[in-house]
């Protein structure tokens, strides 16, 4: 008997590599309690905006399209744009490294680097495999990698 081939698309390159990258964050030693926490999901509260490479971007952008949009649009009092009306990340499964490992105190704080410095690394090499110029804010890099 023969198999059919799928309709749908392999995965992209990129997101194989982001999703091995974002289960080692997983893998890691390191207590962590995020279950859809938000505080650090308010920039302009915090101060604080998560970079993105391409390559998350460009994972982001599936999330986003998964979740029925195409745009984003900035939230009036400055907090990501990826949140919905309940408060929450409409993408959390597809969150950009940042969100995953720098941003929240109540989720246990910032990861030190030297627990990440090689998946740092794993990110800058795809991010220069796939033509990016190095990381660049949420919001501009969401929205370009929408439009691509």
């Amino acid at each position: 008997m023969s198999r059919r081939p799928s309709s749908r698309p392999a995965p992209a390159p990129f997101a194989a590599e982001i999703e091995a990258i974002y289960a080692e964050i997983e893998r890691r030693p390191l207590p962590r309690d995020c279950q859809l926490r938000s505080g650090c999901c308010h920039f302009r509260l915090t101060g604080k905006t998560p970079l993105l490479t391409l390559g998350e971007a460009l994972y982001l952008a599936k999330g986003i399209r998964a979740s029925g949009r195409t745009q984003l649009k900035p939230h009036p009092d400055g907090a990501c744009p990826l949140l919905g009306r309940d408060g929450r990340c409409t993408v959390y499964a597809h969150r950009p490294f940042g969100c995953r490992t720098h941003f929240c105190e109540a989720a246990g704080g910032m990861y030190p680097r030297k627990h990440l410095a090689d998946l740092i690394h794993r990110l800058e090499a795809l991010d220069e495999k796939l033509g990016g110029d190095g990381s660049r804010p949420l919001e501009a890099a969401a929205a370009d990698a929408l439009k691509a």
